[in-house]
């Protein structure tokens, strides 16, 4: 298993802005208001020295635009194999290759929302066939970013299409899973897509979590 990558600024700031959030969300009084509206400030700071970011204004705007009881987000992947083979797109962004998937929204059952998801990242039909992990992004080495996350992977049987790229995802294809290409760790790990071929070739076993 893959071992916990965060640094311990990252996961002090992102209690920091937890505790700001659900603190600005439910008081009534004003001087409670102003003290938490502080400590938010003094997480985007934490944050902005963590990164590098020069204006920790940036990071102040984006932690105001979350609203309501601080939750991780979810980050949903479909793992399509045939033959032997997974089925990747090459992300647009940074060049690397990823299970087709992204983000949640808000009104899509996890499951239609894989579907969908491989669908436009990819041209391919599936149908999600077992719910094989659910682990939480900070015990896997993937680049630090501000939010927590969970990371829900469905293995998929794949039902028909064909290779369609889209603008985010100019690149479709299997591979092998001792011929990987350069993966985008930000959305997926080797050991992550290994996983899946092992869920695979055991039917009987339970989802992995954490």
């Amino acid at each position: 298993m893959d071992q916990p990558a965060d640094p311990q600024w990252l996961t002090w700031t992102r209690r920091l802005q937890a505790i700001a959030q659900n603190g600005l969300t439910f008081t009534r009084d004003h001087y409670d208001q102003e003290r938490y509206e502080e400590l938010r400030l003094i997480a985007a700071e934490m944050m902005a020295a963590g990164t590098g970011i020069q204006d920790a204004e940036k990071v102040l705007d984006l932690f105001r635009h979350e609203r309501g009881y601080a939750t991780p987000k979810i980050d949903v992947r479909g793992a399509v194999l045939r033959d032997d083979q997974v089925l990747l797109v090459r992300e647009r962004d940074d060049g690397g290759w990823t299970l087709p998937g992204g983000w949640a929204d808000v009104g899509d059952t996890p499951s239609a929302m894989v579907v969908r998801e491989v669908k436009e990242e990819s041209g391919y039909d599936v149908a999600p066939r077992k719910l094989a992990a659910l682990f939480d992004r900070r015990k896997h080495p993937h680049p630090p970013i501000a939010s927590h996350a969970y990371k829900l992977f469905f293995l998929c049987d794949l039902m028909g299409g064909e290779a369609a790229p889209s603008f985010e995802t100019p690149e479709v294809g299997f591979f092998s899973r001792n011929r990987l290409p350069g993966l985008s760790t930000s959305r997926v790990t080797e050991y992550q897509i290994e996983h899946m071929f092992e869920h695979a070739a055991h039917p009987e076993w339970p989802t992995t979590f954490d």
